[in-house]
């Protein structure tokens, strides 16, 4: 309440934190402070890149647009969005019944469940780009590589969330099967993956826009893909390739996530 005589009353002031928690505050800025010496963080050489990075701008700028440029670094972005869209779909196929296993009460018993996400964990660990490194060593150089490196990135991604969504489905009609004598394979397929259906449409979804991103770095490693331009581009220091290369990687991610966005607005709505 307010006083008309002495105004309104201030706000409260921040109460004395207990000494474990100021202990645990100073330690905190400690753990950061020693994250940035190790990460070489350095005042003088964030105040010197502004001019070096105009440079590169001024050397970039403007960028390549002639005629065979656009045309060879056009196919290998059709080879990017390829290896994407293959990798993404074959990685959500599998995923559906990884998942199963790795949904608790579902069709499997608490160690399958536990050892099935342990496997997840371990998959989403990995970078993809390290997945790639893998498979280019297992199936030669291409972009074949590039779309297993997907597959494995998009099962660990769309794994664990597929057996959460399952996990939060809906269990009135799982319930009602289960009451008839169902078997759990079939309660799963009847009533929990329908129920979840839309859940996995907006992961999946999800899963193909980070698969898009990620298959533009790819061919930094040898699996195809528009990644092998940008690196040649910067080795032979032609900086407008390169600034071609990375204005067409924008926008062909950002249009992506914008259909995307409107696919997942669409279901939600659809949903409601």
């Amino acid at each position: 309440m307010t006083d008309r005589l002495s105004g309104p009353a201030l706000p409260a002031r921040f109460e004395r934190p207990p000494v474990l928690a100021f202990i645990g505050y100073v330690l905190g800025l400690a753990l950061i402070a020693w994250c940035l010496a190790g990460a070489g963080f350095s005042l003088d050489k964030v105040m010197s890149s502004p001019p070096r990075f105009a440079d590169f701008l001024s050397r970039a700028f403007p960028p390549n647009l002639s005629p065979d440029v656009l045309a060879r670094l056009g196919w290998k972005m059709v080879e990017t969005l390829q290896i994407a869209v293959a990798g993404a779909v074959l990685g959500v196929i599998v995923s559906l019944p990884v998942a199963m296993l790795a949904a608790r009460g579902l069709i499997a018993g608490p160690a399958v469940n536990q050892a099935v996400r342990i496997t997840l964990s371990f998959i989403r660990a990995v970078p993809d780009i390290a997945w790639a490194l893998v498979f280019v060593v297992a199936v030669g150089l291409g972009p074949f590589a590039g779309m297993l490196a997907i597959l494995v990135d998009t099962l660990g991604f769309c794994g664990r969330f597929f057996a959460d969504d399952m996990e939060a489905a809906d269990k009135g009609p799982a319930e009602a099967l289960s009451a008839t004598g169902a078997r759990r394979i079939d309660i799963a397929a009847c009533a929990t993956i329908p129920a979840a259906l839309p859940a996995f449409v907006s992961t999946s979804l999800f899963a193909l826009e980070k698969a898009v991103r990620s298959s533009t770095i790819l061919g930094l490693v040898g699996a195809g893909g528009i990644g092998i331009e940008l690196k040649v581009g910067f080795d032979l220091f032609d900086y407008p390739t390169a600034l071609t290369v990375i204005l067409m990687i924008a926008v062909v991610v950002i249009a992506i996530e914008h259909l995307s966005g409107l696919a997942r607005t669409r279901i939600i709505g659809e949903q409601r």
